[in-house]
């Protein structure tokens, strides 16, 4: 498998990486709420039964589809990534903020965790068997969504199963205070479900479910599972 490549500053580098000023936003960001994300999030899976159910099925597919190394991207502390592990799915976690990463290494010491950028993945062709973000999407504009679903597409083995989960809506909001107080500068996003099915459609997946979540809540959620179209 191909790993993502760190320079020394915690930054990513790779062919045609981008620069753009809402990737060093979110990046400083989450570095700057990391600890209070942390623990935020570090027992939350255990107050969702749904989004475990949805997660355990993600982790039947992967399994019936052979097993293989499974990408959470966007990972956080890697809690999820975590859980994955413990329903026996070969669950490595990146993302953009050096300092999550850090928490996830310290917090999961036997697994893998690197740092990189979904716009710009390091990653091998058809390298992964399975892909996985989860509420990592949120934050990138809508114009840029199909370069990431291109990744996603280019480093799937075929057939490859993909899970996306995401704040349903269809309006953005700038979020500058987050977790434990600290200052952020990050634009959240929330997507209607059939918008992000026509993107995995036009990136070459064929979408396989739909769950949405606390449908009657202010903030709903959603999760779409989807593979990799055979032929793509």
């Amino acid at each position: 498998m191909g790993e993502i490549a760190v320079l020394a500053d915690g930054n990513t580098s790779g062919p045609g990486e981008r620069t753009d000023g809402w990737i060093v936003d979110t990046r400083t960001s989450y570095d700057t709420v990391a600890g209070s994300y942390a623990d935020f999030v570090r027992n939350s899976l255990a107050r969702e039964p749904y989004l475990r159910a949805a997660l355990a099925l993600f982790a039947d597919l992967v399994h019936a589809a052979g097993g293989g190394p499974v990408a959470d991207l966007g990972c956080g502390p890697g809690h999820v990534t975590a859980h994955l592990h413990d329903l026996g799915v070969e669950a490595f976690g990146a993302d953009l903020s050096p300092a999550m990463v850090d928490i996830a290494r310290q917090d999961h010491p036997g697994l893998r965790f690197e740092v990189g950028s979904m716009t710009d993945l390091q990653l091998a062709d058809g390298s992964v068997a399975a892909l996985l973000a989860f509420w990592s999407l949120i934050h990138i504009p809508d114009d840029v969504i199909p370069t990431v679903l291109e990744h996603f597409r280019r480093v799937l083995r075929p057939g490859g199963p993909v899970l996306i989960g995401f704040h349903v809506g269809d309006q953005s909001r700038l979020k500058t205070e987050g977790y434990g107080g600290h200052p952020m500068k990050v634009h959240v996003h929330r997507r209607r479900p059939e918008q992000m099915s026509a993107w995995l459609r036009d990136a070459g997946f064929t979408v396989n479910a739909q769950m949405v979540f606390g449908p009657d809540e202010s903030s709903p959620g959603a999760v779409l599972i989807a593979h990799l179209t055979p032929g793509n």
